[in-house]
Order: C-alpha cells, then sequence, then structure tokens
C-alpha cells in the first residue's frame, strides 16, 4: 500500500533527526574520518532498526517509512532522482500467495487402492501464485534429482516420459557437484523449469533425509501458511518461471516410503544412491498416480524500490553504471511473541547504512567516478528477492548500461573483521578490484566458508545475474573470532526480533566496511574496462551467453 502524507511527514522528519551528521564536501577518500563514518552509520542503524518500522515488511506502511528515509538521504548527497516519474521510486506491484487449507494429496495404486497421505506428517501442499483452484490426477514419474547438465554429460530424464505426468524429484542436488552449481541445480525454480519443457503437469518434491537435518520439515510445517510474493506482469498475472508446472506438494522423509511402495526400488536404496557424491538413483515410473485437491489464496499489494545515481565524470563511460545495493526490508512483525517486532537490525539495517554511507563518500570526494554509481535498495528480498528481479528485468537504467553489481547483505559487525568474503568474485573481473580494494583497506580476501550452501545464488545480486551482469557480494569474514560471531547470530537472533539494536554492534567496523565498498565502486567506476565474466564460467554459459 501506499504511505499516507502524515507518514510520510514523519519519515522526513526523522531523517532530519537520525542522521544529523551530514559531512560536506571536504572528505579525502585517503584519509577517511572513522569516527564520524562510523557515527553515521549509527544514526541510520538507529532508525531503520527502530520500532517505529514495525520490522520493514514489504508492502508495510513501516517499510515505505524506511524507503522515504531513504530516498531523503540520496537527495542530500547530490544522487539524481532513478526511479519512476522523476523521482527515487520505482512501484513494485505484487502478489501475495499462501495455502487457504491443507488440501489432499492422494496416492492411487495400480490395484486401485487409495492411501491418503496425512498433512503436516507426510506432506505440506504447495503455494500457487498463478492458480487459486487446482485439482489433478495424473501418474508420477520419479526423476531422481530432475538434473539435466549438459557440461556434465548428465540427463536425468533420459529414457522418460514424463509429458502430462507428475515428475518427483529429489530435494537439492548431487554432492559432487561444485557449492554453486549445485544451489543451481537444487533450487525449486531450475527444477520446475527443466519439468515444464518436458511438457510434466507439476513436480512433487521430495526432502532427503540430509536436507532434513539442515531444514527440519518441522519447521516447514510451522511455516505452512507463510506468505509467498512475486511481482505482477502487466496482464495482471503473477510472475512464475515455470507457470505451467507448479510445485504441488512437498513430501517429508518420513511419508516417502509410502510414495515408493510398491516401486521396483524402495526408499531406503533411493536414499542410500542418492546421497552417494554421484547422486544417481534408479529412475522409473511409479506405479500410481497421485490425485491432489488445493486452494491458495491470493492478495495483492505494492511496494518500492529506491534509486538514486551518481552520474558519472567520462563522457562516453558515464553511459555505464555500477550497482551498489542492498535490501531494504525485514520480515516485519511475529504475532504472539512478547516482543513481536523483527527489526532486522544486522539483516538488514547494517546494510542500508553502509549502502548510505558509500553515497554520502561519493559526495564527500568531491572527484566524480568515471563511470555512474546507481544506489539501489530494494523491497521483499525475504518473501524471495523479489524487488530486485523486478528491478533487474525492469530496470529503470538502460538493461545495456548495467556493468556490475555489488550486493550489500546482513554484514555481521558484532566484531573488528578483519578479511571479508566476495562471494561470486572470482567468476568475473570484479575480483581484480575487490582485491586491489582490501588491501588498500587493510583487509584479507578469503574464500567461501560455506561452500555447501550456495550463498551466491541466495541473494538479490543473482537477479542480476540472472540477467547475465556479473555481480558479486560481500559479506564480513570468519578471521578474528568472525566465525563464532556469525554462528551466534544465525543461531541465536537471524530473523528473530533480537536482532535488534541490543547487540554489540561495532560501528566503527561498519565505517571500515562502508570504506571497503567504496573502494571498489570506484575501481569498478574507474577502471578502463567494464566488468566481464570470465571465460566458460559456470554462470556466464548458463546466463550471459545465452542472452
Amino acid at each position: 500500500m501506499m504511505i499516507s502524507n502524515w507518514i510520510a511527514r514523519l519519515a522526513m522528519l526523522a531523517a532530519a533527526g537520525f542522521a544529523a551528521v551530514i559531512p560536506g564536501q571536504a572528505s579525502t577518500p585517503a584519509q577517511p574520518d572513522v569516527d564520524r563514518s562510523a557515527t553515521n552509520i549509527r544514526s541510520h542503524m538507529n532508525f531503520l532498526a527502530s520500532d517505529l518500522l514495525q520490522g520493514r515488511e514489504a508492502g508495510s506502511d513501516g517499510y515505505q517509512i524506511a524507503a522515504e528515509y531513504v530516498a531523503s538521504h540520496l537527495a542530500q548527497f547530490g544522487a539524481t532522482p532513478a526511479g519512476e516519474n522523476g523521482t527515487y521510486f520505482q512501484t513494485v506491484p505484487m502478489v501475495a500467495y499462501r495455502p487457504a487449507e491443507h488440501g489432499s494429496l492422494a496416492l492411487r495404486k495400480k490395484s486401485g487402492a487409495v492411501e491418503n497421505l496425512e498433512f503436516g506428517k507426510d506432506f505440506l501442499p504447495g503455494r500457487h501464485p498463478t492458480t487459486a483452484e487446482l485439482t489433478l490426477d495424473a501418474p508420477a514419474v520419479f526423476v531422481g534429482y530432475g538434473v539435466v547438465a549438459p557440461e556434465r554429460g548428465r540427463d536425468d530424464y533420459k529414457g522418460l516420459d514424463v509429458r502430462d505426468k507428475l515428475v518427483v524429484v529429489l530435494s537439492g542436488a548431487p554432492s559432487s557437484f561444485p557449492g554453486e552449481e549445485r544451489a543451481y541445480y537444487g533450487s525449486g525454480g531450475t527444477k520446475r523449469m527443466e519439468a515444464e519443457r518436458r511438457g510434466a503437469k507439476g513436480i512433487v518434491i521430495v526432502n532427503t533425509p540430509s536436507d532434513e537435518k539442515r531444514r527440519p520439515f518441522e519447521s516447514s510445517v510451522k511455516q505452512w501458511q507463510a506468505w509467498g510474493m512475486s511481482w505482477e506482469e502487466k496482464d495482471g498475472t503473477s510472475h512464475d518461471v515455470a507457470r505451467k508446472t507448479p510445485v504441488i506438494a512437498s513430501i517429508s522423509a518420513a511419508g516417502a516410503p509410502k510414495l515408493f511402495a510398491g516401486s521396483r526400488v524402495k526408499w531406503d536404496r533411493i536414499v542410500a544412491d542418492a546421497e552417494k557424491p554421484a547422486g544417481s538413483p534408479a529412475r522409473f515410473e511409479l506405479p500410481l498416480s497421485i490425485e491432489v485437491s488445493l486452494r491458495t489464496e491470493q492478495q495483492r499489494t505494492t511496494s518500492v524500490n529506491v534509486a538514486g545515481l551518481i552520474e558519472g565524470s567520462d563522457a562516453v563511460l558515464k553511459k555505464e553504471v555500477v550497482v551498489l545495493m542492498a535490501h531494504l526490508d525485514h520480515i516485519g512483525l511475529t504475532p504472539g511473541e512478547d516482543d513481536p517486532i523483527n527489526n532486522g537490525a544486522i539483516d538488514n539495517a547494517a546494510g542500508v547504512a553502509t549502502l548510505l554511507e558509500v553515497a554520502r563518500a561519493f559526495q564527500a570526494s568531491g572527484r566524480p567516478a568515471r563511470r555512474s554509481i546507481l544506489i539501489l535498495a530494494v523491497t521483499a528480498e525475504e518473501k524471495g528477492l523479489v524487488g530486485s528481479d523486478y528491478f533487474a528485468r525492469h530496470p529503470t537504467v538502460s538493461s545495456e548500461s548495467l556493468s556490475a553489481v555489488v550486493n550489500l547483505d546482513m554484514p555481521v559487525l558484532t566484531y573488528d573483521f578483519t578479511d571479508v568474503v566476495a562471494f561470486g568474485a572470482g567468476r568475473s573481473t570484479i575480483e581484480a578490484a575487490v582485491l586491489g580494494a582490501s588491501q588498500r583497506v587493510g583487509v584479507a580476501l578469503s574464500p567461501d566458508p560455506l561452500p555447501e550452501e550456495g550463498v551466491f545464488t541466495r541473494s538479490d545480486h543473482y537477479r542480476f545475474v540472472q540477467q547475465g551482469v556479473p555481480s558479486i557480494m560481500l559479506m564480513t569474514g570468519f578471521q578474528n573470532g568472525g566465525q563464532q560471531h556469525f554462528s551466534n547470530f544465525l543461531k541465536s537472533c537471524y530473523h528473530k526480533p533480537c536482532d535488534d539494536l541490543s547487540l554489540p554492534i561495532n560501528y566503527a567496523a561498519g565505517a571500515k566496511f562502508a570504506r571497503l565498498n567504496y573502494e571498489i565502486a570506484r575501481e569498478l567506476a574507474n577502471s578502463d574496462e567494464r566488468a566481464r565474466w570470465n571465460a566458460g564460467d559456470f554462470f556466464a554459459t548458463k546466463y550471459a551467453e545465452a542472452r
């Protein structure tokens, strides 16, 4: 919903009160004022993570206040409005959706016998952004992980006809695949698009025991009616990467044996073969059909991305744009808690505060970079990277001008970090800029400490990767106690009300993180050549070369 005038006024007044330290033009990048920068970041975080904003959920009044706050500071820093109609805002029309009821899922055997699966124990219903009511009755085919990887000579559909059938697919991807590639092939979107290309009516995702160790089925049950979100197409329908092949249901590891009862290969054997490095269980038609009936509740809302352009100085290169971005939204309220407000201090008020401080630093330097810099705060990251996907597909600047993206998501600023991780840097020439900047700032550049998590594919920059733009995400590293700080935050406060300003936030570390990102952005913007993918890179092959 759009914000009322009095809330907009409140946001502007708060902007003036919470960020009173606005340095002038005399700042010198070579001698950064750490105290002043730390004070700025503290001011921004104090406002963005305040109770006033009610957790900044996309589409809420609290989020819109945050958007007005960011826009007011971009104006103070001299950034040109880069949204729609001469404003800093790009409206993102969105469709929210969730299961309206438990639904039903039954297995009809060849003998005619019918077994009903139990909601919350055996299965959870899928969420459908495009279909309010769905009834299907179709034969089922098991395709293992459902991976089609030509570069590896692998096709899990080989020899199987899935047209007008339901595809049963394992969650995840083979453990022998490199982490980021495993995340690509393990994503629901990739699995659905592959099934749709072969004419399947839908897919059923079966959890493996190893996946449920990381993400317990019981946790999904607690959130079964959580809202999903997508952006709205011009024809009024919800954007969906594979609208003809929805996820019908997810099956628990406990419910899976019922699905494979009577098959020529039992569930235990499938699990054993799937969890070997090659991950190649037998694939076959199941001796049953699946009957499913689901209803989905849908609502429409709007939110905004916030964009400001710092124009470059070179007559030719200023037409190219380096994007520095962070997501502005968080998860809002958790009803029933003593403290229901999820303030999102680390996730991601810290990233947005850094973003604003970098914008301020470009203004204060008095030396415009050769390329233009787009400062971008996006909505609905927590709903599935929705705002960034909308911007990447509908940019308010020329799509050909987008040369590189640097994403700031959840920097854990509770310690004095001495290293950073730049997810995706080794895939493009951005790596040279990160190396140079880290040396100037005096921090080490460390490899991905969590390769099994596929972090590169899980934040907003990835929507730009999918449009062929070289991109990275910066995270504070694991040295100097960083691993413990990161683990403690994830275990105790990630997506919980305690991610608030009571955390021991090190604002000087925030100043250092801002300077690092300023140096990276400036080097990318001043380079003689625009950033490019490394030859033969996996994601370049999947996205950039395909486009």
